[in-house]
């Protein structure tokens, strides 16, 4: 449990484990973005054309009027924060370096293709949807975070598939393309706590990479971190307006529209003064299912960018070959 970085004493100096070469490290960047904001209670055809055109544009979004209480984000928020602030003694049982676990807690993971570790303490937890049984895996401390959880990703996850149907709308797919065994798999919540760092220039709190679901919906915190890569160059995302998911794509939905739209690279930076803690929340499909370029979105001229694939089959390679977006996209094209 010392490797737990939340319940370490504070470091004086980096470790030498945590520093990444010069050339991987953070660069200084002076260049800031404010996600567009998309509001969700307003007519449906300007939703759908804004999420498109912003999905398409940056890859990363805003959306509010979503449905999800503010209620219910600042009970997530402030449970998933009281969980890192318990004693130690109070997580051990949780701890585990074991990947294949779907509901653990774990730290300072080593980047696939690379030695070095990263800043980030995370709470893994898989949701059934609904909940059910599934909760009993969880923590039992804080005392209210089972119920606090099952309060907020069932809405969160309402959020996620409507805005697959706003995008299937968008593209010409049939509303319902991604119900069913397509979002069928488990809701994994990433709660990413990211402690003061002593060098916040010689190491990163997640490394550059895709994610590896469909959509991922994310309190982002209000202490600035997130990065995301535009045009060649590494832009700081400002901080989310309040009650905001910042939205993007995943790698499998890039594969299943065919390349309409992306899943772009992004990154997490440590703060030297202040503890981040973001909550990830990412819809996936079940394992064994199929997932290839949807055929209403292929035709003459337009052939299959991606090989179909099962999400097991992605997984696997994923975890080979590393996050990167081009070592990703470099296996899965045809």
């Amino acid at each position: 449990m010392a490797n737990l970085l939340s319940s370490a004493p504070t470091h004086a100096t980096l470790p030498d484990c945590f520093v990444f070469p010069p050339d991987q490290r953070p660069p200084a960047s002076s260049q800031a973005v404010s996600l567009p904001v998309i509001d969700l209670s307003r007519g449906r055809d300007e939703v759908r054309r804004a999420v498109l055109d912003a999905g398409k544009e940056l890859g990363f979004f805003q959306v509010v009027n979503h449905g999800v209480s503010p209620e219910a984000i600042r009970d997530m928020e402030a449970v998933c924060a009281e969980f890192f602030r318990l004693p130690a003694e109070d997580k051990v049982g949780f701890y585990s370096e074991d990947t294949d676990k779907p509901n653990r807690l774990f730290s300072s993971t080593t980047y696939e293709l690379g030695g070095e570790k990263y800043w980030r303490d995370c709470l893994r937890l898989s949701c059934g949807s609904p909940v059910g049984d599934t909760k009993n895996n969880w923590p039992d401390k804080p005392q209210k975070l089972r119920e606090v959880v099952e309060k907020f990703v069932g809405p969160t996850r309402g959020v996620g598939m409507e805005l697959l149907r706003l995008l299937c709308e968008g593209m010409g797919l049939r509303p319902d393309y991604f119900e069913g065994d397509l979002t069928g798999g488990d809701v994994i919540i990433n709660v990413n706590h990211y402690p003061p760092c002593p060098a916040p220039g010689l190491t990163l709190g997640l490394p550059p990479h895709c994610d590896r679901n469909l959509i991922t919906l994310l309190l982002q915190s209000t202490v600035p971190g997130l990065q995301v890569s535009y045009k060649g160059d590494w832009i700081n995302v400002e901080s989310a307006v309040p009650n905001a998911f910042v939205v993007n794509f995943g790698h499998l939905l890039e594969i299943a529209t065919n390349g309409v739209l992306k899943s772009i690279e992004h990154r997490a930076m440590t703060n030297a003064a202040l503890a981040r803690t973001s909550v990830a929340t990412f819809i996936m499909p079940a394992a064994d299912i199929p997932i290839g370029p949807a055929e209403e979105l292929l035709g003459e001229g337009n052939p299959p960018r991606y090989r179909t694939v099962t999400f097991d089959e992605f997984m696997r390679v994923y975890k080979t070959v590393g996050a990167r977006r081009e070592s990703v996209e470099k296996a899965f094209k045809l």
